[in-house]
């Protein structure tokens, strides 16, 4: 049996044991070391075969610590044009979102999201929503220091103020242009969800400008990709003119 082989039939076996709760959600797997003896293969065999079920998400490695199979997790629903969660996800309590706050000058790639000269200064907004210990999305945000709502500029735990929306602002911007793409994971997004590399994420890169045309608000939202559904909805506007005879 070639060795590609031999990592597939030990994902079936792993597998079949979660599936069928041998392996309960939560619950710490064998150390690779004695599962490569039980299975009789080498380390990096039965590496391959847990990487096979961290890319399904039914396993997460989670670094200095081992292996635990995953608890399923509910999809949040991301509404296009603001951030929001569905209600009925925001009112779930397991689900929490912890913020953390850092002055920051623009530079790079945020000078032209946020149109402003260089070394202007900022407010960072980095949010991790959680549901128990498995992180579920992140994001950073980025407004200008003169708008960041003073009661949001020092480290905090917000889970009540900002499990409804993905925003900081008070006013309501008058445009949010939204990218959304799918790719892999930065490594520093793969290691703040807790994912796999290869997990595929879904990237949201989101402009909110006010009247007077001013970004007050960038946003780079990442979640990964078996974790939320998007949902965009368009309204068109019906001209109720009264026709001129």
């Amino acid at each position: 049996m070639s060795a590609t082989s031999r990592h597939r039939g030990i994902a079936d076996d792993l597998r079949k044991r979660i599936t069928t709760g041998c392996f309960g959600p939560g619950e710490r797997l064998p150390s690779e070391t004695d599962l490569a003896s039980h299975y009789r293969v080498s380390t990096s065999t039965l590496r391959n075969a847990l990487a096979l079920l961290q890319r399904e998400g039914l396993v997460e490695k989670i670094h200095g610590r081992g292996n635990f199979v995953r608890h399923p997790l509910r999809k949040i629903m991301y509404v296009g044009g603001w951030g929001t969660l569905d209600p009925w996800t925001a009112a779930e309590t397991a689900l929490r979102v912890t913020v953390r706050t850092a002055a920051v000058a623009a530079r790079g790639h945020l000078t032209s999201m946020l149109s402003v000269p260089p070394d202007t200064p900022l407010t960072e907004f980095t949010c991790v929503s959680h549901e128990r210990d498995a992180p579920h999305s992140l994001a950073r945000i980025y407004v200008p220091s003169d708008l960041a709502l003073p009661g949001l500029r020092q480290d905090s735990d917000l889970a009540g103020r900002t499990l409804t929306r993905f925003a900081v602002l008070a006013p309501t911007p008058s445009e949010i242009r939204e990218t959304v793409s799918a790719r892999l994971p930065t490594p520093d997004e793969a290691s703040a969800l807790q994912i796999h590399p290869g997990t595929a994420v879904l990237a949201v890169t989101r402009i909110a400008t006010d009247n007077a045309t001013r970004v007050v608000e960038a946003a780079l939202l990442v979640f990964p990709g078996d974790r939320v559904d998007a949902v965009f909805t368009t309204h068109h506007v019906t001209d109720e003119r009264p026709t001129q005879r």
